[in-house]
């Protein structure tokens, strides 16, 4: 099983980043795929979900209206698009991915926002 983020790095406050997450060993179709995000000094924070369709999609307070949770089923990516990005988004970025029992994370990506 591997979940890969791509796709951070350091953005001025107003910008836009664009987040992918490869996954591979499992049957990606069937998990719902999350986007968490950590800051340091705080706990990991739910960012964003995707069910297995792609029909159902939930986003923290903080990001909804800015961030934009989507998937590929066939070539078993995930994405999350980041507009309007603030200081305080600035955290390392992670995958997951989730079916019954079964939790996955990716490594991590930092986003940084700053001028």
């Amino acid at each position: 099983v591997q979940l890969v983020e791509s796709g951070g790095g350091l953005v001025q406050p107003g910008g836009s980043l664009r987040l992918s997450c490869a996954a591979s060993g499992f049957t990606f179709s069937s998990y719902i795929m999350s986007w968490y995000r950590q800051a340091p000094g705080k706990e990991r924070e739910l960012v964003a979900s995707i069910s297995s369709t792609g029909v159902i999609t939930n986003y923290a307070i903080s990001v909804k209206g800015r961030f934009t949770i989507s998937r590929d089923n066939a070539k078993n990516m995930v994405y999350l698009q980041m507009n309007s990005l603030k200081p305080e988004d600035t955290a390392v970025y992670y995958c997951k991915a989730k079916r019954l029992t079964n939790d996955y994370w990716g490594q991590g990506t930092q986003v940084t926002v700053s001028s």
